[in-house]
């Protein structure tokens, strides 16, 4: 149990999942301390660069432009805006900022260009840098890498099967094929999923299945429970229970033994308590600052107090993996191919959010 494999079944994980829960905990503490210091946790703070106006229709998300959300959006930040926020991020305790625009997927252009500054201005502060801006081709990846990203973020959001009850704009195979141009670079993969959009247990372990048997397994893995955001199609759905966190967190922690299994939205819906016990079940990384995009977070002191409660310390940048080197626009090996890939757009219609959709309009 204590090294990481790549051919879990879906039965496996739904029995691992499903154990009684302190037997559960205990699996999952053992094995996190066998491949994770228990008292430090990384921090993250994640800026919106680039705010509403998406063309998905995903369903749990207050930034498509389909839906009627009040989410106030702003054009792209500049890169001296940027290196603000990282600057106040960093002395906050934050050792990686995670940058995320509403794009369908990168385009070559002044705005990719833009965005690879703003990742060469962050890493020369000596923070990790991540990104999430939908899907990108091989070639976007390394300019990505040369300009020092550390991490790319692009999350699978549930199983396969369910995926097409959420998200009718593109595929789920779009996911992998990205997180598959991100693995020809030398950036480390963030990926991981929300529960609470009405999936059942099966899904999760899905997710699971899917994740896990990447190789190499994602060195970033964001749990994420459901903000249900008024007007979008999964505005009604009720809050995950912190049981139903805590079986998610510790299932993730025994299947992918040596990922940072990152504690993220719906943190604001947790009890102290509730999130100490994500931690000991195997939460290694969480984000910080009042807002993840568009949704709320704890308060920085709210944190600081609790990881005080806790004992517990803020993780260094570049432990898991050493500080990309930048190279500058002018030095670069990889130019932009003004590509237009066709990503993929299934036929098929989810009644839930076009009756949102339909809404909006009138």
């Amino acid at each position: 149990m204590a090294a990481a494999r790549h051919n879990w079944t879906k039965e496996e994980i739904l029995e691992i999942y499903n154990k009684p829960l302190m037997e559960l905990l205990y699996d999952a503490a053992t094995i996190h301390r066998l491949h994770h210091e228990p008292n430090t946790v990384q921090v993250s703070t994640l800026l919106s660069i680039k705010t509403g106006g998406c063309p998905e229709d995903c369903g749990y998300c207050p930034q498509a432009a389909r839906y009627h959300t009040h989410i106030k959006g702003n054009d792209l930040m500049s890169v001296t805006q940027v290196k603000a926020q990282a600057l106040r991020a960093k002395a906050s305790g934050s050792s990686r900022v995670c940058m995320g625009a509403a794009w369908r997927n990168v385009k070559d252009g002044k705005e990719f260009d833009q965005v690879l500054e703003m990742v060469r201005t962050i890493n020369k502060l000596d923070m990790e840098v991540c990104c999430t801006l939908g899907m990108i081709t091989e070639n976007q990846a390394k300019r990505l890498a040369e300009a020092g990203l550390y991490a790319y973020n692009h999350n699978l959001d549930t199983s396969e099967d369910y995926y097409k009850e959420v998200i009718s704009t593109r595929g789920f195979n779009d996911r992998l094929e990205t997180i598959g141009n991100v693995r020809k670079s030398n950036i480390t993969v963030c990926s991981g999923g929300i529960i609470g959009m009405g999936e059942k247990v099966n899904d999760r372990a899905g997710m699971l299945v899917a994740l896990s048997t990447l190789n190499p397994q994602p060195e970033s893995v964001p749990i994420n429970a459901l903000v249900a955001v008024e007007g979008t199609p999964l505005e009604d759905q009720q809050t995950v229970s912190i049981w139903e966190m805590v079986r998610m967190v510790a299932t993730t922690r025994i299947v992918m033994p040596e990922t940072q299994v990152r504690l993220s939205a719906g943190r604001t819906q947790m009890t102290p308590e509730g999130q100490a016990m994500c931690f000991f079940a195997g939460a290694n990384s969480i984000f910080a600052g009042d807002k993840l995009l568009t949704t709320p977070n704890p308060d920085v002191n709210d944190d600081l107090e609790l990881f005080k409660l806790l004992g517990l310390k803020a993780q260094k940048p570049f432990i898991k993996k050493m500080q990309p080197q930048t190279v500058e626009a002018k030095d670069s090996n990889y130019q932009s191919l003004g590509e237009k890939p066709k990503w993929s757009r299934p036929e098929h219609t989810i009644p839930r959010n076009e009756a949102v959709k339909s809404k909006r309009k009138s």
